[in-house]
C-alpha cells in the first residue's frame, strides 16, 4: 500500500513539473501579410504626370505591404519584418522611404507575463528604443466565428487609442495661399485618435500573442482590421524543429512613446522644410 501512494506521488510530481517545462518549450511562428491604405491625393506636387504618381504609387506600396514574422512562446514574442533582397530605392524618394520603413517596421518584443512592450524604431539613421507596459486591450466578444485557413477563428472589438506622428506632415506642400493656415496646423500637438479594432483569433493555438502590439486574446490573434490597415495570418508553423531563442531588444535611445512622437513629428517638419528650400515644389 505504501509502495502505492509512494508511485502516486512521484506520479503527480512529474506530471506537476512536466507542465511549465512544457509550455516553456512550446514555440511557434505565424506569417502575417500587412497592407495599409494611404491617400494618395495628399502626396506629391500638384504638378506631378501622370506617370510621376504611378511610380510614387508603387514606391508606397512596396513600403505599406510587408510580410511579418510573430515568433512566439507562452510568455514572450517577437514581431519583425521578414528578410527580403531589395532593390534599392533610386532617385529622389530615397530619404522619403528610408524614414516611413524605420517607423513601420521597427521590432516589437511583448512578455505578457513581465508585462513589458519593447519597440525598436531607426530615424535618419538614430536607433531608438521605446520602453513601455504592454497595454490591456478591453475585448468585447462577439459570438462571430469564420475560418481563416484550417483554424477557427472567433471575433472580437475594441477601441484603441492610437497615437503615432503625423504623416499628413509629409502631404504636398501647400502654395502660398494656404501656408500660414498650414503653419498653423502643424504646430499643434498630435492628438491620440480612438480606432475601432476588429480581431479573429484561434484558440486552436492556445497563447495570448498577436501581431504587432495586439494580444489579450484566449488565442493566437490571426487578423487584425483597423479602419486604414488589415493584418492576416498565411501561414502558422507550430514547434518548428529548428529551435530559436526570444531576446528582448536593448539597443537604441531609450525614449517614452510620447518622446518619440516629438522626435519624429519635428524631423517631419525638417524634411518638410528642406523640400521646400531645395524647390521641392517645382518640377
Amino acid at each position: 500500500m505504501k509502495l502505492f501512494f509512494r508511485k502516486l506521488f512521484v506520479l503527480f510530481f512529474v506530471l506537476f513539473i512536466s507542465i511549465p517545462i512544457e509550455a516553456q518549450d512550446f514555440q511557434g511562428k505565424a506569417y502575417y501579410m500587412s497592407k495599409t491604405d494611404v491617400d494618395m491625393s495628399n502626396f506629391g506636387r500638384p504638378d506631378m504626370s501622370e506617370d510621376q504618381k504611378k511610380r510614387m504609387a508603387e514606391r508606397l506600396k512596396s513600403m505599406f505591404e510587408k510580410t511579418y514574422i510573430l515568433s512566439f512562446n507562452k510568455i514572450e514574442s517577437i514581431y519583425k519584418v521578414e528578410e527580403q533582397l531589395e532593390a534599392p530605392t533610386a532617385g529622389r524618394g530615397g530619404g522619403f522611404s528610408n524614414i516611413m520603413s524605420g517607423a513601420i517596421d521597427g521590432i516589437k518584443y511583448k512578455n505578457v507575463k513581465s508585462n513589458q512592450f519593447l519597440s525598436e524604431h531607426e530615424l535618419f539613421g538614430k536607433l531608438f528604443l521605446i520602453k513601455e507596459d504592454l497595454q490591456k486591450m478591453e475585448w468585447k466578444m462577439t459570438g462571430e466565428t469564420k475560418q481563416i485557413g484550417s483554424y477557427t477563428c472567433f471575433k472580437a472589438t475594441t477601441i484603441k487609442t492610437w497615437q503615432d506622428f503625423d504623416i499628413s506632415s509629409l502631404r504636398r506642400p501647400p502654395n502660398r495661399d494656404e501656408n500660414k493656415a498650414d503653419e498653423n496646423k502643424q504646430s499643434e500637438p498630435v492628438t491620440p485618435k480612438k480606432v475601432e479594432v476588429v480581431a479573429w483569433y484561434t484558440m486552436q493555438v492556445s497563447v495570448n500573442q498577436g501581431p504587432g502590439d495586439f494580444w489579450g486574446l484566449p488565442g493566437l490573434i490571426l487578423e487584425v482590421n483597423t479602419d486604414k490597415t488589415t493584418i492576416l495570418c498565411t501561414k502558422i508553423v507550430l514547434n518548428p524543429s529548428e529551435k530559436f531563442t526570444i531576446k528582448p531588444p536593448s539597443k537604441g535611445k531609450v525614449v517614452s512613446k510620447e518622446e518619440y512622437v516629438a522626435i519624429a513629428t519635428e524631423k517631419y517638419k525638417e524634411m518638410r522644410e528642406n523640400f521646400r528650400r531645395g524647390g521641392g515644389g517645382r518640377r
